[in-house]
């Protein structure tokens, strides 16, 4: 037999699939730019990566999990979807398989039996670098702990453009990929641009170069374009990873031969040198010619293009016909249901000791993690050297092991964006942010990929993740340590912010966030967490049960007014939660029973029956929070108890909070003039008593 024609027989089958679905990548692009009044949303193509996007979906098993970005519809080609379902994601059709029509072409959410798990992919460049780092981690944690006994070695394919690791996020994740180990492929596709910044003016070196400094970190280059090259490129980075449980970087060189996006088109900003310059490089071509030097016809080629190009058109022509969503259906996914529907366990069990809230917190986490091997906890410097800054870690390492309860650098991005990756893979995350000051930095990855995944994957892909942060303000914390921004945190939708004012509600709010599929931020109050400030007791309480459990979204009446006092019309209702409870309950004392104390307990969602039914229960409303007042969430919910309760309200609500000032000063006196407290809450009670 002729070495040609054994290449042909045994080789070709691959090169052969990656020419048809090279010529469907380029019929798609042609189709939708020929059709740009009816492809009217925006979207990239894959023009120009098709050959080194196949080579590395070609590589992907249906165990394995993948990040892609934007660009990367040739990867979603070589894992078996049909350009049809692509395009009704492009047209945003009803039965876009990823989002409903909610989201971008090429946004893929994958969770088939025959595909790898592909979680929901945002817009965001480099974004994807953390949650596919979190998958990775998820992937060794369930190795080390007996959680995964398939043998099958999964891999992470996270896909990166070039320009996405000049990131400082992308940065977080190559030092905790490569400190830890993990099982992840980290592919960057370069081809010189940044829309229309080049590369020589976005960096230095490219990612080659630049991941050389992650000591431990595997790399390999390659030409993009040509398949073969590539194809033999990936073999060997999947192997690797297979075999050494290790990360790797593959620099590929690619042509960007399509727009940047359909609205930031090529002609806008590249030159006709540079546009001839990267079509000498077009990977069908390349591949073609080697398939003729091996033997196959150029008719058939001929005969697969004509194929591609008919079934592109077809294709086209059904999506373009499909349904369009139901728009009755709009709200739908934006959480998943929590199995935790009602108040269950006991509060108060007999015999047993008051405990401190941080001790609360400690239980409901020792105690989940004993019951479920999913639960892990991770942070700044929750290990067992110390167990947390405030001791609400102390003891969980020794008695679970470094694996399950570990320190992490101060990466707060890493931290929140990592639970929508370990989530990915079947676990139950909890991580700690160490003061509110400083979350700042990971609300970019709580916003872009957790809080938005539930609802764009239709429900797919919750994210289950527990985000622990201490708040508040006492003794002198200064403008870096005494913050409570549950405001900011509000305005973010697809999240559940909890607040809990004493310890049996710490326990039970915590257990129901460690079971909610969604993401709960725990805002504690560390002023609250050993009741050492002055009318803080309150905040200790008897240690409930073992199955204690509070539903998120049930506020409690910490305080009722007497029945005599509402009848008389001489009784109010103070709204509020966390350190709000405590001013609450000590300035009460001067006006017994005349003051009902609602402690809201989760601020999203929001009891607002529980609110409206106060408020007419007692016509006066006081809304007090330790957040500066304007434009907050306080000053947003008394808006809307005016509105909802107008008729039964005697005098307009009172919204006390602290001074609307950039940050808490850290002298003890300027803090006090600043902030709340039960003496202020007190001479605005007799105030709107008496009026």
């Amino acid at each position: 037999m002729a070495e040609a024609e054994f290449i042909a027989q045994t080789v070709t089958d691959i090169h052969l699939k990656a020419f048809k679905m090279m010529a469907w990548a380029k019929y798609m692009a042609l189709t939708y730019d020929e059709n740009r009044s009816i492809t009217k949303y925006v979207h990239s193509t894959s023009r120009g990566h098709e050959a080194i996007q196949l080579a590395a979906a070609f590589q992907l098993k249906a165990f394995d999990f993948a990040a892609p970005y934007y660009r990367d519809e040739s990867i979603l080609l070589g894992i078996g979807f049909e350009p049809y379902e692509l395009m009704l994601q492009l047209l945003a059709k009803k039965d876009d398989p990823f989002s409903g029509g909610r989201s971008y072409y090429s946004h893929p959410s994958v969770k088939r039996d025959d595909m790898p798990i592909i979680p929901h992919q945002s817009s965001a460049t480099g974004m994807q670098a953390i949650p596919a780092t979190g998958m990775a981690q998820g992937v060794k944690y369930k190795e080390q702990h007996g959680l995964d006994d398939s043998g099958n070695h999964p891999v992470v394919l996270c896909s990166l453009g070039d320009g996405s690791v000049t990131e400082g996020e992308v940065s977080e994740a190559f030092q905790f990929a490569v400190l830890h180990q993990l099982p992840i492929i980290f592919l960057v596709q370069d081809n010189d641009w940044g829309i229309s910044v080049t590369a020589e003016e976005a960096r230095t070196m490219d990612a080659y170069e630049y991941v050389s400094g992650f000591t431990g970190m595997h790399r390999l280059r390659c030409d993009g374009s040509v398949f073969n090259e590539a194809l033999e490129c990936m073999e060997e980075a999947f192997n690797y990873v297979r075999d050494k449980r290790a990360p790797i970087l593959v620099h590929a060189k690619v042509p960007l031969l399509g727009h940047h996006t359909s609205g930031v088109r090529k002609e806008f900003y590249r030159t006709d040198e540079d546009l001839a310059k990267h079509l000498t490089d077009d990977p069908m071509p390349k591949l073609r010619q080697w398939l003729i030097n091996n033997g196959i016809d150029e008719t058939e080629l001929d005969s697969i293009e004509n194929d591609a190009f008919e079934k592109i058109k077809r294709d086209f022509e059904k999506a373009c016909a499909a349904e369009e969503p139901v728009v009755e259906d709009v709200a739908k996914f934006e959480f998943e249901v929590s199995p935790v529907t009602d108040e269950t366990g006991v509060r108060e069990p007999e015999g047993r000791n008051k405990i401190v809230m941080v001790d609360a917190a400690l239980y409901a986490v020792e105690e989940s993690m004993r019951a479920d091997k999913t639960v892990l906890l991770y942070g700044q410097d929750v290990g067992g050297r110390l167990g947390g800054v405030f001791r609400e870690a102390a003891t969980l390492a020794q008695k679970f092991g470094d694996s399950r309860v570990f320190n992490t650098a101060i990466q707060e991005a890493y931290l929140v964006g990592s639970t929508a990756g370990m989530s990915a893979v079947g676990l139950k995350p909890i991580v700690e942010i160490q003061f509110c000051d400083y979350v700042w930095p990971g609300v970019n990855q709580l916003v872009t990929e957790l809080s938005k995944s539930c609802y764009l994957s239709c429900g797919k892909f919750p994210v289950q993740s527990v985000i622990r942060v201490p708040v508040g303000a006492y003794g002198g914390g200064g403008p870096y340590h005494s913050g409570t921004h549950e405001s900011a945190l509000l305005t973010v939708r697809g999240i559940k912010i909890v607040y809990p004012s004493n310890a049996a509600d710490m326990k039970g709010l915590m257990k129901a966030a460690i079971q909610d599929p969604n993401p709960v931020v725990m805002l504690e109050h560390k002023g609250l967490y050993w009741s050492k400030v002055p009318g803080t007791d309150a905040a200790k309480c008897v240690e409930p049960s073992e199955d204690y459990i509070i539903p998120l979204g049930k506020a409690r009446i910490a305080q009722e007014a007497s029945n005599e006092a509402i009848e008389n019309g001489e009784s109010i209702s103070i709204i509020t939660y966390g350190m709000g409870v405590h001013w609450a309950l000590n300035a009460s004392k001067s006006f017994e029973g005349q003051v009902e104390i609602l402690d809201l307990r989760t601020l999203n969602p929001l009891d607002e029956a529980a609110v409206y039914e106060s408020v007419r229960r007692h016509n006066k409303c006081i809304v007090l929070c330790e957040e500066q007042v304007q434009n907050s969430f306080a000053e947003s919910l008394a808006g809307r108890i005016s509105a909802e309760c107008w008729e039964a309200l005697d005098a307009p609500v009172k919204i006390i909070g602290a001074l609307s000032l950039p940050a808490v000063p850290i002298h003890l006196d300027l803090e006090k003039a600043m902030l709340p407290n039960a003496d202020k809450l007190a001479s605005n009670i007799e105030q709107l008593l008496h009026d």
